[in-house]
């Protein structure tokens, strides 16, 4: 009996050992859930003038903002905002942009494009979006004088996400070649 019972104990302990060694290894491959491929970069422009986002019927509209109030080095990161695996922009110190995305659970994406801080930082939520709804995420880079950096990606109330937004600079952004 205790020989059975240490045979079905050292099976689940390597049954739990390896799904966690898989584990690692896909969050290693692939990065944070939500994101896309490493290789991609973005050029990103920021202008000061606003620019008034338009709801699409039946979506939801989603305000990625980027904040470096905490990020004491130069040059400041460039973040790109990832959904359900693929990229759909980059912002750069404390810059905004908004995407429309169709109603349902999404997995949201922050990553550094650049290596040079430290390798890839990456955080990830999921929310889920209802049509006509709006929703703001802050990306909230930090950078200490130790040569510690990090990032965070947390919802935002949506009466502060407008007030951040509209104190910070619009991002435009596009693909490098």
């Amino acid at each position: 009996m205790i020989k059975s019972m240490f045979a079905v104990l050292l099976l689940a302990s390597v049954s739990l050992a390896s799904s966690a060694s898989a584990q690692n290894m896909l969050a290693d491959a692939s990065g944070a859930s939500g994101c896309g491929d490493p290789d991609v970069k973005f050029q990103v422009k920021t202008d000061k003038a606003k620019h008034p986002a338009e709801l699409e019927a039946g979506k939801a509209l989603v305000y990625f903002i980027q904040d470096d109030s905490g990020f004491t080095s130069t040059p400041k990161p460039t973040t790109r905002a990832g959904l359900d695996g693929k990229w759909v922009g980059a912002t750069h110190s404390n810059s905004y942009f908004y995407f429309s995305v169709d109603p349902g659970v999404h997995n949201l994406c922050a990553s550094w494009q650049s290596a040079g801080f430290a390798g890839h930082k990456s955080a990830a939520a999921h929310f889920t979006a209802d049509a006509g709804g709006v929703y703001y995420f802050v990306v909230k880079n930090t950078w200490l004088r130790t040569h510690t950096g990090g990032i965070s990606l947390n919802s935002l109330d949506s009466d502060q996400g407008q007030i951040l937004a509209n104190s910070f600079l619009f991002s435009a952004s596009r693909l490098k070649q």
